[in-house]
């Protein structure tokens, strides 16, 4: 599935072709929460890098490494210096992903069936996570890669 996304200004638009393109997984990390979600999560999806290309003719783009207790994160996030909208975040550790932020993406995207919420040991007292049927909580990073997610759920095409 082709997305199309942009920042919240118009100074940056960007699309990528995505084999994972269900917006299933809510991040409570405090990095997640303090670079790109406002309500306490943010919703990362996968798509393929080498298909990954941007318009910026303002040269807004710019990128951030979180900082970590251990040191600086290799991990890149994108974001637009205008006016702050996170774009997506690329990690050298897996060259062949990019992680665009659902709330950057103009597509249509489709409904999960139902929300994973990780980085739960992380979330902060006031964020009110839902429970009941279709919401699965982890502490931590859950097993199921982005990629196994959509292949347990038959919403994953390698044509994509």
């Amino acid at each position: 599935m082709k997305l199309e996304g942009s920042c919240q200004c118009g100074a940056i638009h960007f699309s990528l072709e995505s084999k994972t393109p269900v917006p299933y997984m809510r991040c409570y990390c405090s990095i997640c929460r303090k670079t790109g979600g406002g309500g306490g999560c943010a919703i990362n999806l996968g798509g393929e890098a080498d298909t990954l290309v941007w318009d910026d003719p303002h040269a807004a783009k710019t990128s951030y490494h979180a900082k970590m207790d251990d040191g600086e994160s290799q991990a890149e996030r994108h974001f637009c210096s205008r006016c702050g909208t996170s774009l997506w975040l690329w990690d050298p550790r897996w060259p062949e992903l990019i992680h665009p932020l659902a709330s950057a993406i103009d597509t249509r995207l489709p409904p999960p069936p139902d929300t994973v919420h990780i980085m739960l040991a992380s979330k902060p007292d006031w964020v009110v996570v839902p429970s009941g049927p279709g919401h699965l909580h982890f502490d931590a990073y859950p097993e199921l890669s982005i990629a196994d997610w959509h292949k347990s759920k038959d919403l994953y095409d390698p044509k994509d």
